[in-house]
């Protein structure tokens, strides 16, 4: 009872990695780099929600949606002022990665400088006490936080392999000098594929900080997304989350039956046994630079 007790609390947080994994892997099959300034998108969205529901006082079911497209507009704006003039030099990767960088500690500074680094808790906004199915505690909260990941996740899942702008950034992920002879604007993809993964990081921003609470340097949680990420497969979202719920269910069990303490030596030790047995991750495809 105890083992099913302790994947159940593993799901939940592997879920929230999961919202914010896709992104990762998202930016990763277009512009093959990691964008560390995911992490701040992910606090700015959940920062957003938060003060909609303590500064203008509106329901939660208006504030999610400012969030998520609060936290899709910032990416874009990320975007076209920190990599578009990078990617328009054709500069390599490393300086992305560098610029990421820049953004991420820029924003968390600025949110530290305008609203404050103390920690900020989400009103009640859903239901938190447990309800009891045999000798499980399964927590309302979480099983929302559950239901709107699975609803999100489909709806990108949709969205990238079922329409015609998810075949475009298909193949602009192949290759974007291909796609752009085939009528493909890969700036637009770009773009659109940014809005994706920060809609995402809002609504995983969201659920944390209703599920724990808010801070400026929450966006360091990003890490173990990235973690998941890796583990799953980079450029996979299937991956991502196959790996985002791997991670949750090992730290619960680190938790739970070794130490708190070696939460996070677990997660980084997972990601080092995966990398060594399978580099492209449990669902990732190992391929050639494209030419």
């Amino acid at each position: 009872m105890e083992f099913l007790q302790q994947v159940i609390n593993g799901i939940s947080i592997g879920a929230v990695y999961a919202l914010i994994a896709v992104g990762y892997s998202l930016v990763y099959s277009i512009l093959k780099f990691s964008n560390f300034a995911h992490g701040g998108i992910m606090m700015l969205g959940s920062y957003f929600g938060f003060l909609a529901l303590t500064l203008l006082h509106i329901p939660f079911y208006i504030a999610l949606p400012i969030a998520i497209v609060g936290a899709g507009l910032l990416a874009i704006l990320n975007e076209r002022i920190a990599y578009r003039p990078i990617r328009m030099r054709n500069s390599p990767l490393l300086y992305l990665m560098i610029s990421a960088l820049g953004v991420s500690i820029f924003l968390e500074n600025f949110t530290i400088v305008t609203i404050g680094p103390n920690f900020r808790t989400y009103p009640d906004v859903l239901p938190t006490a447990p309800f009891m199915i045999g000798g499980l505690s399964i927590g309302r909260l979480d099983l929302i936080i559950v239901v709107i990941t699975a609803l999100s996740l489909a709806l990108l899942t949709w969205i990238v392999y079922g329409t015609q702008i998810g075949n475009a950034i298909r193949a602009t992920s192949y290759s974007m000098r291909v796609a752009s002879l085939m009528g493909i604007n890969p700036d637009f993809i770009v773009g659109f594929v940014f809005f994706l993964a920060g809609a995402s990081a809002g609504i995983g921003g969201v659920m944390f900080g209703i599920k724990y609470t808010v801070w400026p340097q929450m966006g360091a949680l990003t890490i173990k997304a990235f973690i998941a990420a890796v583990v799953g497969g980079l450029g996979s979202l299937p991956g991502a989350v196959l790996g985002a719920l791997v991670l949750g269910i090992t730290e619960t069990f680190a938790a739970a039956f070794v130490s708190s303490a070696f939460r996070d030596l677990f997660s980084y030790a997972l990601m080092i046994i995966i990398i060594l047995v399978r580099p492209g991750g449990l669902l990732g495809k190992i391929t050639e630079e494209k030419a």
